[in-house]
């Protein structure tokens, strides 16, 4: 889709958006009196995005409401995505969003096209039957009277949060045919031409390096696991850099704990948490943040093969703990504890964030509206929720205590990978919290109800939702481009 910014409307053919606050929703200034009457026998109020659509003279004609005052980022992209939606099979190929006369300022307007181009993305490239009614149509969207910096606030702003976000679609929606560990990598080869480095372990350097923890979820599968590295130097030469780790398992079956067959399609995005890394990763590369960052990708496909890992079995992990393999399924803990050592060993951070869909249990917690945040540094916690807010992937903290903590004790081992059925998404948070390094602030955050949706959203249709990138790219900025 084609973003532009303009003055005033331009001329030729366009559908019109007209947003309407809720104490102007009976009147609408510049298209003609007859809409007002139309809005009132729609019983139009102006509520965040509510419709009214009309034809005067030939042009489409949608009004938008937009609530009440004040006007903030989300309301923004609420008003863009909402017109995006409406449009984007129907027919028009250009609308003209006029935000004249309202206060919108240059980062509003651009956040009114971040939203418009957002809701735009699909992922068609397996529909070869389409109808042409199916097949989006718009193709250009031009906002006007959002100030005269509004383009250079999306270019270097927007722009890139998108492009991240569409990646991170990109890699979730594809089937795990398609996405495996190998193909994950090459798929993110490009980004080198934005000025990341890039660096893979294989399994052999792995298992030099003692993961015996990731190995062991890799090896019922005929694909081998691989560890992506994205550095992204932006900032001070000696500076340490913030950390980001990503669970990649590009197709979960369960392993010998086989999941049921019904709705196991579905897990092929739980690879959410490494897509999200790599989509943060390209955002800030793009928009050129002013900080150092690593992204850690662990990518791994859990197959019931002849040689797969056994529940009892005990692996011992790189950073010399031993785990009992209770449960196969509960295998984003085990490839994420190996990557964290790593990382902590190679790059020392200060700062260290993974994000994983991790357990079923948080989707019982917390829904499909917040992500969970587990933390052992309440500052972090706080810049995390703060992040969260203001770039719309919300999140919500829960407690680690050590009564949690002795749940996951084993008889045989250091650890076992599962606890009690109850306060699951806690017990994994406090098995990764045993492989944090002294000293390092650690979150982990579980995206397991927000990586994918069954339901139409303001930003996004059903699928992948792109999750994660916003919240990661927001905490950049927040903490680390001082």
């Amino acid at each position: 889709m084609q973003i532009r910014f303009a003055d005033s409307r331009p001329d030729g053919d366009f559908a019109l958006v007209l947003p309407v606050a809720s104490a102007g929703a009976e009147s609408v200034k510049g298209v003609g009196a007859e809409i007002d009457g139309a809005l009132k026998r729609q019983r139009f109020d102006g509520e965040p995005s509510s419709v009214a659509e009309h034809f005067v003279d030939g042009r489409r004609i949608l009004v938008v409401g937009i609530g009440k005052a004040p006007i903030t980022g989300e309301a923004a992209e609420k008003l863009g995505g909402t017109a995006s939606a409406r449009l984007l099979v129907s027919g028009e190929k250009h609308a003209v969003i006029d935000l004249t006369g309202l206060g919108y300022d240059a980062d509003a307007a651009a956040r009114v096209a971040l939203g418009a181009a957002l809701r735009a993305w699909r992922y068609d490239r397996y529909r070869t039957r389409l109808k042409d009614k199916q097949k989006p149509s718009l193709n250009e969207v031009t906002i006007v009277g959002g100030g005269s910096g509004a383009e250079a606030r999306w270019a270097g702003r927007w722009l890139p949060v998108l492009e991240g976000v569409s990646l991170t679609r990109e890699l979730v929606t594809e089937p795990a045919n398609i996405i495996y560990p190998e193909s994950f990598v090459a798929r993110c080869a490009g980004l080198a031409d934005h000025g990341i480095a890039i660096e893979v372990l294989d399994a052999a350097a792995m298992r030099k390096l003692g993961m015996g923890a990731l190995l062991g979820v890799a090896q019922g599968s005929v694909r081998e696991p691989k560890m992506l590295v994205l550095r992204w130097n932006g900032g001070a030469k000696d500076a340490t850099p913030v950390v980001f780790i990503g669970k990649g398992v590009t197709f979960d079956t369960g392993g010998i704990s086989i999941k049921p067959a019904q709705g196991m399609e579905m897990m092929k995005w739980d690879m959410g948490g490494a897509g999200a890394v790599v989509g943060a990763l390209k955002a800030l590369a793009l928009r050129k943040a002013k900080a150092n960052v690593v992204g850690v990708c662990a990518l791994v496909e859990n197959m019931p093969g002849g040689n797969a890992q056994r529940p009892g079995d005990v692996v011992t992990t790189m950073s010399g703990q031993t785990v009992e393999v209770i449960n196969t399924d509960a295998e984003g803990r085990l490839i994420l504890c190996d990557a964290m050592t790593w990382a902590q060993k190679t790059f020392k951070p200060k700062t260290m964030i993974d994000l994983a869909t991790l357990t079923g249990a948080m989707v019982i917690s917390l829904g499909h509206e917040f992500g969970g945040i587990f933390a052992n540094d309440d500052s972090l916690a706080k810049e995390l929720d703060k992040a969260g807010a203001a770039s719309g992937d919300r999140l919500w903290r829960l407690p680690m205590a050590e009564a949690y903590d002795r749940l996951i004790d084993s008889p045989i081992a250091d650890i076992k990978n599962v606890g009690p059925r109850e306060a699951g998404s806690i017990t994994a948070a406090q098995f990764l919290g045993r492989f944090v390094d002294e000293g390092v602030r650690w979150a982990h955050l579980d995206i397991a109800g927000m990586a994918w949706s069954d339901k139409v959203g303001t930003t996004f249709d059903k699928g992948a939702t792109g999750y994660g990138v916003r919240v990661l790219d927001q905490f950049v900025e927040d903490t680390a481009e001082r």
